[in-house]
């Protein structure tokens, strides 16, 4: 195996292994509401797992990055062995709180396993094959990161339907058995993932003599603000990505969609996958990546703001045109929401080259880490305001022959906040990040 020097064996295969398993993460929204209703807890408890899944993911990442600079197999087997067990223990404890309804031990037992233990192992799991895949690439460093966190953004539309079928309806105890079921086939997945990882075998990692040769000592390279505005933008992208994201599948339900859900849903994964895949290598043919980032905000403040205008979310049923525009905004932002991923890594490579890029990378996913807190939360936070300040704007449309409450103006509202958000990220982009030459 060692004999074998093949990026695509040694680096991009891996790579999908890797990501496509923690990738599904993202699948969350699919049985949240049957977790909740199972343990016999509100959606909006157990919500908190994935907040804390993601929250965990980025602070492994900072403070593991080391970790994954020196040693790429040992950080690669911590991530599949964590990722399987956080996935298992879930099931565990889902098992757990369907005999023992209202258990706060099942509760605080599922935020541990699938917010801290799979945490780490999205975190680990994440950084580990990103600087492997630059390596392997040099040439177009921005295609293969995007190739590695597409599968990362695919994951979702590939398990989903798998997720569904394994959920079945739920009546003997099939999503705990699921969790089991899962648990084994990404271990295997993963296992294979860190077996096959491997840098090319002509780069020797520099050696790092002294403090003044550590990470601080290559971010003080550039002026500090160009860091700052890369962690801030990053940290506002993933925010607004977040925030409209969680709110999707009720904002298609507003315009008259609800039968069309899984297909919608699928679909824009598919845009978040696209994203990063598309931004990343389109940015590998500019002389500075971060133009990148500023197409991304434009793009989402031109949609958002059109949307806005014309209340596309409170109008959007029954009419065409609407309609195309509020998927239009929902599909942009989810392929915007992945091109910032993919195009971090080579951001930060191009102002402070390969030597510490992993350590560098990890701790700028912490932006991903407070973000998970804070962008569906913040859109929770809203929609709920406003629904108790306006409660006549509240509708009820049937969903599968059951009556559900949606909230238009909610959903709408959180766009005003997406927007300024949005505009203050093209600021930073512009005035903060310091334009760069490549390697």
């Amino acid at each position: 195996m060692k004999n074998i020097q093949n990026k695509w064996i040694r680096g991009a295969i891996p790579a999908l292994l890797l990501h496509c398993s923690i990738g599904t993460v993202y699948c969350w929204s699919i049985f949240s509401q049957e977790i909740a209703d199972y343990i016999g807890f509100s959606k909006g408890a157990t919500e908190w797992a994935f907040s804390f899944a993601i929250f965990f993911l980025g602070m492994s990442a900072a403070f593991l990055g080391n970790l994954v600079e020196k040693n790429i197999h040992k950080s690669s087997l911590i991530a599949a062995v964590t990722f399987a067990a956080g996935m298992a223990g879930t099931g565990f404890f889902i098992w757990y709180g369907g005999n023992h309804q209202h258990s706060i031990l099942a509760l605080v037992g599922i935020y541990v396993c699938y917010g801290f233990i799979m945490g780490v192992g999205l975190g680990t799991g994440y950084l580990s094959p990103v600087k492997t895949l630059m390596l392997w690439f040099k040439d177009k460093k921005g295609l293969a990161t995007g190739l590695a966190v597409a599968g990362f953004g695919a994951a979702k539309a590939i398990a989903s339907p798998i997720m569904q079928k394994l959920l079945g309806d739920n009546q003997n105890g099939e999503i705990y058995k699921m969790f089991y079921i899962l648990a084994i086939v990404y271990f295997v997945m993963m296992f294979a993932g860190h077996l096959l990882l491997a840098k090319p075998a002509d780069w020797h990692e520099p050696q790092v003599k002294t403090k003044d040769e550590g990470i601080l000592a290559t971010l003080k390279r550039e002026p500090i603000t160009s860091y700052i505005g890369i962690w801030l933008m990053f940290y506002l992208n993933i925010t607004c990505g977040l925030a409209l994201i969680s709110q999707e599948k009720m904002i298609v339900k507003c315009i008259g969609l609800a039968g069309s859900v899984g297909i919608i849903s699928t679909i824009s994964a598919v845009f978040n996958a696209g994203g990063r895949l598309g931004f990343s290598a389109w940015a590998d043919k500019m002389k500075d990546r971060n133009t990148i980032y500023k197409l991304i905000f434009i793009l989402s403040i031109v949609f958002t703001a059109l949307v806005i205008v014309t209340g596309g979310i409170k109008n959007g049923n029954g009419n065409i045109l609407l309609v195309i525009l509020v998927l239009a905004l929902i599909f942009v932002v989810n392929a915007g929401y992945g091109g910032g991923f993919s195009n971090v890594p080579t951001l930060l490579s191009d102002h402070y080259g390969m030597g510490a890029i992993s350590a560098i990378h990890g701790i700028t996913l912490s932006a991903w880490a407070f973000a998970g807190l804070t962008g569906n939360q913040m859109a929770n936070a809203i929609v709920n305001a406003v629904a108790k300040a306006h409660p006549e704007s509240l509708r009820e449309i049937e969903y599968h022959g059951v009556m559900q409450t949606v909230n238009p103006a909610g959903y709408q509202t959180v766009l005003y906040v997406t927007l300024a958000l949005y505009v203050v990220s093209l600021c930073l982009s512009i005035f903060l990040v310091k334009p760069t030459k490549k390697d």
